[in-house]
């Protein structure tokens, strides 16, 4: 019986270290820094016909202080590498750009959004913030 009893009293105390420990960790997270949010969204369609108009949208923002923003959209795709198809004009709160353009031939196409953070509208060199996902468009 008094090994059972020990048993007992280490279990017990063993459950207490782990429920304080366990609290003490979630203090210590809620505690934390905050940081910025950021988020860009894009929408494009999943099919397209040659030679039909593709419409590409996104959106997007950072809370982050004393940044103007401008969103980018950028196009990959028939071997060629990343490149910037339209930007918007730089704004305070969330950017919104739209690109329309046809495909001439078969293939997928790949989008996506960046969003930079500038000091001043003619801003030279803006900071890369956030990119979307990658979306596709198969074109037939």
């Amino acid at each position: 019986m008094t090994r059972t009893k020990k048993t007992g009293v280490m279990t017990r105390g063993g459950r207490v270290a782990v429920i304080g420990a366990l609290g003490l960790a979630s203090v210590t997270l809620a505690a934390g820094p905050a940081f910025a949010k950021s988020n860009v969204d894009i929408t494009a369609p999943r099919t397209a016909q040659v030679g039909k108009t593709i419409t590409v949208k996104a959106q997007g923002g950072d809370d982050s202080a004393g940044w103007l923003h401008q969103l980018c959209l950028e196009e990959k795709g028939f071997g060629q590498g990343w490149h910037q198809e339209n930007c918007s004009s730089a704004v305070e709160g969330d950017a919104q750009v739209t690109a329309h353009g046809t495909s001439a031939r078969r293939g997928d196409l790949q989008f996506r959004a960046v969003l930079y953070g500038l000091t001043s509208a003619h801003d030279q060199h803006p900071v890369r913030l956030n990119a979307s996902d990658v979306v596709t468009v198969h074109v037939r």
